[in-house]
């Protein structure tokens, strides 16, 4: 049945309990592909990085990737996983165009890595279990291009164009056991966990881990079932949403959608939906099929994957500092509470400020200026704080010649403008623009003899004892000398002329 209008979140959640399944692709970032020699690089002719290997031609034979299983051994070390001691892969079969060999190669009842867990830290410091299934190896598939439809879905199209560039690229898919026992929250712990798992994938470096770009994405399996019952519902798969906060959307959205059909006494149909950026919506795209309609069965092309205990503990030797153990070792290091860490994860600075610091700047000035000044900016132009033209390095020496003293920051800013505008480095900027602090004593003393000259009924006030006054003589100096002047010799200056010891 068809339904129009949600159940509102609250009326959900009084009547059922959530249950979620998370299965997140990652792109990894090795330079062939997953069972040939092609390139794995972007931006390449479509059709151009293809072979009779991963176009599946009669008589071609795979060879896997040892960086990718080297990446998935990684992975699973990270989320805690057993490493299995053997294991095979699989061919799941299924027509559809962008499967040039009608196929994918993947793991199925063996996969590398399994029985894991990832913890993950909500905003109010919260900290949830996500367990983990299990990390298998696979291949992606090519790319469908639907060309004279408004949507740009298959339905209404005149045509399709396919890309095999893609297919063929090593994946790694993570998928969760269910998730229970978040309630309401459970869209927000469904965000955390995909942010702090691409977060330890970037650690990594197995993966740039870019959503927007499709490097990870992320289906959101969701079924509810009534308080009091253990059975699952019937599940719902939101196909491939590509960033956090779509990932919290779909969620939400599909626990409201779930509970109408529900409520009105409908039935929930096991299939994929489709998510909607511009409005958070879901449709219907496919009756889900289950495991057994995919006809599994071991790929004979292949020999099983094998790593010895000595390799395996070799890697868990190089694994980084992970990113929640790195996030709380650097909270202390920069004297901020919790709430403060979580607003820079939210705003992707970490790196960002810690490269800051690394280049010179204390981490007071570092989380200021990304946090301020830049964030601000980078709000306004709806982009990425790493977007912005502006490197660690240049706002490290900004925060250098403000503690010199040969910028204060309003001039700061000022410099910070000029360099996103194009105009070149900071010292660039304040040559060019002439934005040094004011510190000749001379010229100072002419800028303050003029502010009292031009204010006697303050200057009076002043010498009354009445000290507060002076802010507005300092403020008619720092206007003559437009923001230039060092505001606090200026209220020196001031008090001294006027006989005020302050």
């Amino acid at each position: 049945m068809t339904v129009t209008e949600l159940l509102s979140y609250e009326a959900a959640l009084a009547t059922y309990d959530p249950v979620m399944g998370l299965e997140v692709h990652v792109e990894l970032g090795t330079r062939t592909k997953m069972f040939c020699g092609c390139s794995t690089e972007l931006g390449a002719a479509p059709n151009s990085q293809t072979c009779p290997t991963c176009l599946g031609m009669p008589g071609s034979l795979p060879v896997v990737n040892a960086t990718a299983v080297e990446s998935a051994v990684k992975i699973g070390l990270a989320l805690n996983c057993e490493i299995a001691e053997w294991c095979r892969f699989a061919r799941k079969n299924y027509f559809y165009p962008d499967m040039p060999k009608n196929f994918q190669t993947s793991q199925y009842d063996e996969p590398i890595a399994f029985n894991g867990y990832l913890d993950v830290q909500l905003e109010d410091g919260e900290v949830f279990r996500v367990e983990i299934e299990r990390a298998h190896m696979e291949e992606d598939t090519g790319k469908s291009t639907h060309v004279g439809g408004a949507t740009g879905r298959i339905h209404g199209a005149s045509h399709s164009l396919l890309d095999y560039n893609r297919a063929g690229i090593p994946l790694i898919e993570i998928v969760t056991k269910p998730i229970e026992g978040a309630g309401e929250r459970a869209p927000e712990v469904a965000k955390a966990y995909v942010a702090e798992l691409r977060e330890l994938i970037k650690a990594l470096a197995v993966s740039e881990a870019r959503m927007e770009q499709g490097q990870m994405r992320c289906d959101v399996n969701l079924s509810l079932r009534p308080h009091g019952r253990e059975k699952f519902g019937t599940r719902s798969e939101t196909k491939n949403v590509n960033s956090l906060r779509s990932v919290e959307r779909a969620a939400r959205y599909e626990i409201q959608r779930h509970a109408a059909v529900l409520a009105s006494g409908g039935t929930i149909i096991q299939e994929t939906r489709h998510f909607h950026e511009e409005d958070g919506s879901t449709t219907s795209g496919r009756v889900k099929e289950e495991a057994e309609d995919y006809r599994y069965f071991p790929e004979p092309d292949l020999v099983p994957v094998a790593p010895t205990r000595e390799w395996v503990e070799k890697l868990r030797g190089t694994l980084p500092e992970l990113p929640r153990v790195r996030r709380n070792r650097l909270r202390e290091e920069w004297s901020i509470s919790e709430h403060e860490m979580q607003s820079v994860l939210n705003a992707g600075a970490i790196d960002l400020i810690t490269a800051t610091i690394d280049a010179g700047a204390e981490a007071a000035s570092a989380r200021k200026w990304w946090m301020g000044e830049l964030a601000r900016r980078s709000n306004e132009d709806g982009v990425d704080l790493a977007s912005l033209p502006i490197t660690p390095e240049q706002v490290a020496r900004v925060t250098a010649l403000v503690a010199s003293g040969d910028l204060n920051d309003k001039l700061a800013r000022q410099v910070i403008e000029g360099v996103l505008a194009g105009e070149g480095g900071p010292d660039d900027v304040v040559e060019k623009r002439g934005l040094k602090v004011v510190s000749d004593e001379g010229a100072l003393g002419t800028a303050v003899d003029e502010a009292i000259a031009g204010n006697p009924g303050i200057a009076d006030k002043i010498r009354s004892g009445k000290v507060a006054a002076a802010g507005a003589l300092v403020g008619a100096v720092m206007k003559a000398t437009r923001g230039q002047a060092d505001a606090a010799r200026v209220r020196e200056l001031i008090l001294e002329k006027l006989g005020v010891l302050g």
